[in-house]
């Protein structure tokens, strides 16, 4: 496919998904980004959030906890220490622990990295079902 993205997205221990794109989008320090075909060199931090790639047959979404993401030549690589696949994640167990994380942070949950981390978590459960 000529007007494609290769993607990769890979966790620390395997890649978890490699392939062709049309467009993908995270949300790094800076906020939310989106990658078309043709987009100027890039190398950004990711918030722990949802990454979703439009491939041309399939939309993966996944939840990473952070990490890089970088854009070159038709050519994205998200790098993260963990990469969770919407459909993996078990969604009543990642709401349970954003409950927890809530409660842990108390009034300071909306800034807390374990809040938005459990937050990813059930979003991208939640957008592959």
């Amino acid at each position: 496919m000529a007007e494609a993205l290769h993607v990769e997205l890979v966790a620390a221990d395997r890649t978890v998904w490699s392939g062709e794109a049309t467009q993908i989008s995270a949300r790094t320090v800076d906020g939310d980004l989106g990658v078309l075909r043709g987009h100027q060199p890039l190398l950004s931090l990711l918030s722990p959030s949802v990454v979703e790639i439009s491939g041309t047959n399939e939309k993966v979404i996944a939840s990473v906890d952070g990490g890089f993401i970088s854009v070159a030549n038709d050519r994205v690589s998200v790098l993260a220490e963990h990469v969770w696949l919407g459909g993996e994640i078990d969604a009543a167990q990642a709401r349970a622990e954003l409950d927890e994380a809530k409660t842990a942070a108390g009034a300071s949950a909306e800034f807390d990295p374990a809040v938005r981390l459990a937050q990813a978590r059930v979003d991208a459960a939640a957008k592959a079902s």
